[in-house]
């Protein structure tokens, strides 16, 4: 994600936007420093789970998406949990019976380059 180009982002330490192991590095630079770091998955998103990748019954998708609606491999499908919350799924495979999701966050398994133009602190 690139905010340079349009718009800055906001980040509210503490808040739950991103993990502590992310907000760390931050902590002690002034205002107006410009810098990067690098975080290991396990610091970031964590690691892929094997287990997050889940198969789908086509009868399951057609019931909560109806039985016209169009899927492609690399779509992000959301899901209504049984407790009523949402999360959602890469779609990997799309088979005759079932389809592969993957429930991993976009970046698991991904060691991220940070890049910091630090324009103010409340």
């Amino acid at each position: 994600m690139d905010t340079f180009t349009g718009r800055p982002a906001t980040l509210q330490l503490g808040g739950g936007q991103w993990s502590p192991g992310m907000e760390a590095p931050l902590l002690g630079h002034p205002e107006g420093d410009c810098f990067s770091y690098t975080l290991a998955p396990e610091a970031a998103y964590g690691a892929r789970n094997p287990e997050l990748l889940q198969r789908v019954s086509r009868a399951m998708l057609a019931e909560h998406a109806g039985a016209d609606a169009g899927f492609t491999p690399g779509d992000l499908v959301e899901f209504t949990a049984p407790n009523g919350g949402r999360y959602s799924g890469v779609l990997k495979e799309l088979g005759d019976d079932n389809a592969l999701f993957d429930f991993n966050h976009p970046l698991a398994g991904i060691t991220l380059r940070v890049d910091i133009d630090l324009l103010g602190v409340l």
